[in-house]
């Protein structure tokens, strides 16, 4: 089907509140106002009233900060506008990017003139209230429900599920399965993989250190510092210490103004502002991480990336710039193997860049919206001439959410815009039977260790499969022999055999333990 419309950006905005005082506190909202207005400005128009009139569609990022009774209505208020369309997604760090794709199929179809996607996070001012027993702060809008502690992703709760019933299910315990999983299947060393990953991020940092929007501006850190455990710099679950996890901390907004090439020109906005939508995809893997198929590769990541790129008209090749979504080193890297990309500039030397804002570490985790910056962030590149097609691959939930878009300089050659996302409806893919009752012989498909803030293990997690029909199970380590050779770093855990048993003081729970003949 041919777009009635082209889809355009006009305007992107960004803002930081560096000051995590409580006198220079400001609530969410109030953040995203301000990346709003700066977005207004960029379009370079002259009536910005006009247009801020003519905002007839506000979808609103998911913030982690606050509760908000109705926040796409207390944006429209803010700004004097009145949408016809309002949205508020679910958490997700794949949503700036879904709802990019959502706005131009809209200006496309002609049921949107001027569509406003913001999203913003104060959780550096939040925990500054906390710290000071100000809950909820003066002044800010009056929540939706009680609020009685700071969000903190570490102290999810984990319902009654499988892997609460073992302990895990928060990023920080999940996604290292994936880096063990990926590294054993390589044939890496543990040695080579954290120096990778510190490589990586260390790139990453320095891309931060010198981005004024980077919570980290001006505060690169060295491969060396990122890849050495030390009392600053402890190590959370194995293998990623503290600085390659995904920083939340932050007070950021962004915002993005599309509206149609035609009203674009009515408007009077400068052809040099104007960056066109392209296409875009996403899908999801299973809720559980326990059902994905294996823990070496993402089905959606490849999923939405091939999905993204052909909706979009494009290859690989025809890619100049992208943005990975990096909360920890495991999902840039799983980006571009698919794409044989070289994951660090060492090596096979990468001639595109892989991420615009430094990750979720350096540049700051802003909740659901990181990838909003690094969709502003690609405008700004796009418009300055440094390519002429970018991608943007937004993460969400553990490894579970992903969407792709495509942006480039110049309108689609068939000046048409995809009608729909072409993985809705993607069936997935399913992993191995599971065993609740595990018991006999085993071996493991994938690990990881939760340390304590004293530098010492606290629990070990085991994905494994029986050696008697392949099924799988989730364990815990079985024995403090067991825990500290998964802790200690010293040789690959992965395809290690050991034994499974069940907890006979709690019911669901399985031990595992190593064999004899096993130990590294």
């Amino acid at each position: 089907m041919i777009s009635k419309e082209i889809p355009v950006v006009i305007g992107v905005g960004d803002v930081k509140n560096r000051a995590t005082g409580i006198e220079d506190a400001k609530e969410p909202a109030q953040l995203m106002v301000e990346a709003i207005q700066a977005a207004v400005g960029d379009c370079g128009v002259r009536d910005l009233d006009k247009l801020k009139r003519e905002i007839d569609s506000i979808d609103v990022v998911r913030t982690w900060t606050w509760p908000y009774e109705d926040l796409p209505g207390l944006l429209a208020d803010r700004l004097g506008a009145k949408p016809k369309h309002k949205r508020y997604t679910e958490h997700g760090g794949n949503q700036p990017a879904k709802l990019l794709d959502g706005a131009a199929r809209r200006i496309s179809r002609g049921e949107s003139r001027v569509a406003v996607i913001t999203g913003g996070e104060a959780l550096a001012s939040l925990s500054a209230f906390a710290a000071a027993k100000e809950l909820p702060p003066p002044g800010w809008t009056k929540p939706s429900e009680t609020v009685d502690s700071v969000f903190k992703p570490t102290e999810l709760d984990l319902g009654d599920n499988l892997g609460a019933i073992h302990g895990i299910g928060a990023p920080i315990h999940v996604y290292p399965l994936y880096e063990n999983a990926f590294r054993a299947h390589r044939s890496q060393t543990i040695k080579e993989n954290h120096a990778e990953s510190a490589n990586l991020y260390a790139e990453f940092s320095k891309i931060a250190a010198s981005h004024p929007y980077a919570w980290n501006y001006g505060k690169p850190h060295s491969a060396e510092e990122i890849g050495t455990v030390s009392n600053k710099n402890r190590m959370i679950s194995f293998p990623y210490p503290l600085l390659m996890n995904a920083f939340n901390t932050v007070n950021l907004a962004a915002c993005l103004i599309l509206t149609s090439a035609s009203y674009a020109e009515t408007l009077g906005v400068p052809k040099e502002k104007l960056i066109y939508p392209l296409g875009g995809a996403g899908t999801s893997d299973h809720a559980h991480f326990w059902h994905y198929p294996a823990y070496h590769y993402s089905p959606a990541i490849s999923a939405s990336l091939d999905a993204g790129l052909d909706v979009s008209g494009c290859t690989e090749a025809d890619i100049d710039i992208f943005d990975f979504y990096s909360c920890f080193p495991i999902v840039p890297k799983f980006a571009c193997w698919h794409l044989d990309l070289p994951i660090t500039c060492p090596g096979r030397r990468r001639d595109k860049p892989i991420s615009l804002l430094g990750g979720l570490t350096s540049f700051g985790g802003a909740g659901n919206n990181y990838s909003m910056h690094a969709l502003t962030e690609m405008v700004r590149r796009l418009r300055n001439g440094e390519g002429r097609r970018g991608l943007v691959l937004a993460n969400g939930g553990l490894l579970t959410y992903q969407y792709a878009v495509v942006l480039g300089r110049e309108a689609r050659a068939d000046r048409g815009y995809p009608a729909g996302n072409p993985l809705e409806g993607r069936k997935v893919e399913g992993g191995p039977d599971l065993d609740l009752g595990a018991e006999g012989e085993a071996v493991v498909e994938t690990y990881t260790v939760d340390f304590k803030r004293d530098g010492s293990p606290l629990r070990g997690y085991i994905v494994g499969r029986l050696k008697s029909n392949g099924k799988r199970f989730l364990a815990n380590h079985g024995d403090e022999n067991t825990l500290r050779q998964m802790a200690s770093g010293a040789g690959e855990i992965v395809g290690l055999s050991g034994r499974v048993r069940q907890d006979s003081e709690r019911q669901g729970r399985a031990l595992f333990t190593f064999d004899s003949g096993s130990r590294l």
